[in-house]
């Protein structure tokens, strides 16, 4: 496999040049309504926002905004057009492809104070909030009403709502409720001119083109949104979960195809390995079976009645596949228990490692036990740990690859670790993302899913959104020169086509 590259890379900037940059921005965006404190340019000031969560790359931003109006952000914008500066939206940060990592001649626009609960419709069951919003917090506002917004990143105590939208976040949940473009139903913002704009409606429908689905998951690359209208759902009367333990990686992998093929969607289905399980289980002692090579969580909700119909449906599923021991919840402090150490796996994985690199990339179901026998072979090739926890009801793997990231041939070696599982996944019929975003991380592995003619149709829509490629640039689509550095890998006729790697 080729050397990579992940993080794009940055022109030196010489010292008086940035200075005199810096002293230019922040001229402009002060005479056009920006106050002094939303400005940050010294380089304390600036050095946290060098990276989201992926921190293996960083790059200090020439000045950072922290507006708290939406004509400021407006304002901003249309400085930033003006003079030829991009921009980098970023919320909470907490993002692991590098998608807010920041554009060293650019200004970063933090939208954390946009945090308001705009107003909660108990009626229509939506919510209306700011985009600097945490996800918990809306279910937070809704509860009083008995509803709850479904989409549920593990980062969900952390992260707002406009990096979901921005990611098309899902969650341990997704499978039955869906991602955040499912659960979005409006979204508001601004242009790289600054003009204002809105995709999708409160309505069932919207006048005109419908684009909502080209504005979630756009990686703040078309425009910076601000304002997101938001489906509640009822909570369920009653959730039970199964903690559901394997012997053999496949049996469980064999186990949720057979769960989906039963023609059961449980409310979660997720899956961890033996070294997931010994992470999460020292941190937050869920009573996890550490003898299993594999431990299926599967939940149910919905009326007493559904969820015990549905509970014995699928405990007689997964004992025929193959499980050694079944446990289900008593309680809902039991389950919230079992969902601990799924929820805490990144945490968990940090206390055992000094980084690690998450890696985000959907396979067929019936190939679960394939990729994770395939990673376990990349362990000894590239001589790391890998620990394993993804999403099993869609496919969405989450190998988290351990290494350190002070010593360069870790690093190195982390990152062909990681190319090889998203092209993996590739071969395997699956795709290099499921909910983490490209960023900069999955730049080169967009080169072996997509041809130079769908990077083009990509690269044409970005334009008819930002033609000079102001907005978060350098991120998601990979260039023509990129990839023929990378090796001119594609997928042609639904297979890998690189040497170095073995079709599925």
């Amino acid at each position: 496999m080729n050397a990579i590259a992940t993080a794009p890379p940055s022109t030196p900037i010489d010292p008086a040049q940035r200075a005199h940059a810096q002293a230019r921005v922040v001229q402009a965006l002060q005479a056009a309504g920006l106050p002094a404190h939303a400005l940050l340019w010294h380089n304390e000031d600036t050095t946290p926002y060098e990276c989201d969560g992926l921190t293996a790359y960083r790059e200090r931003p020439l000045v950072v905004a922290l507006p708290e109006t939406e004509e400021q952000v407006a304002a901003l914008l249309r400085v930033c057009h003006q003079l030829k500066v991009p921009v980098v939206a970023r919320g909470a940060g907490t993002g692991l492809s590098g998608g807010a990592m920041p554009h060293a001649a650019g200004v970063t626009l933090a939208l954390a104070k946009f945090k308001r609960i705009l107003k909660i419709d108990p009626v229509a069951r939506t919510a209306t909030v700011q985009c600097g919003v945490r996800n918990l917090a809306i279910s937070e506002a809704a509860a009083p009403h008995g509803l709850y917004y479904a989409p549920d990143p593990s980062s969900q105590i952390a992260c707002t709502i406009g990096g979901n939208v921005a990611e098309n976040s899902g969650g341990v949940h997704c499978l039955k409720y869906g991602l955040t473009l499912h659960n979005v139903m409006r979204v508001r913002g601004f242009t790289v001119e600054g003009e204002a704009i809105e995709f999708g409606a409160e309505a069932l429908d919207c006048a005109g083109l419908d684009l909502l689905s080209v504005i979630v998951g756009s990686e703040g690359m078309l425009a910076v949104m601000t304002e997101m209208t938001v489906k509640l759902v009822p909570k369920p009367q009653l959730a039970r979960c199964i903690m559901a333990s394997f012997d053999e990686i496949r049996k469980a992998g064999d186990a949720v195809a057979n769960i989906i093929a039963a023609g059961i969607i449980p409310a979660g289905l997720e899956m961890m390995d033996k070294p997931m399980t010994a992470a999460v289980e020292d941190f937050v002692h869920a009573g996890y079976d550490l003898t299993a090579e594999a431990i299926l969580l599967c939940e149910s909700d919905g009326t007493p009645q559904e969820v015990e119909e549905e509970i014995a449906r699928m405990l007689a599923v997964l004992r025929e596949s193959g499980a050694t021991q079944c446990e289900v919840s008593e309680n809902e402090a039991q389950r919230l228990r079992f969902w601990s150490g799924r929820k805490n796996a990144f945490p968990a994985s940090g206390r055992i490692s000094p980084d690690y690199m998450c890696m985000d990339s959907t396979i067929p179901r019936k190939n679960l036990a394939a990729i994770l026998l395939a990673i376990a072979e990349m362990e000894k090739k590239y001589q790391l740990r890998c620990a394993n926890v993804f999403h099993a009801g869609d496919g969405n793997l989450h190998p988290l690859i351990l290494f350190d990231a002070s010593d360069p041939d870790q690093l190195h070696r982390c990152e062909l670790f990681g190319a090889e599982i998203l092209e993996t996944s590739v071969a395997l019929g699956g795709t290099v993302t499921g909910e983490h975003g490209v960023g900069i991380e999955k730049l080169n592995s967009m080169c072996v899913q997509f041809s130079p003619a769908e990077r083009e149709q990509m690269l044409s829509l970005k334009s008819a959104f930002d033609p000079a490629g102001l907005l978060n640039p350098g991120k998601v689509i990979p260039t023509l020169h990129r990839c023929a550095e990378y090796g001119r890998m594609h997928v042609s006729r639904g297979l890998l086509a690189h040497p170095d790697l073995p079709r599925f």
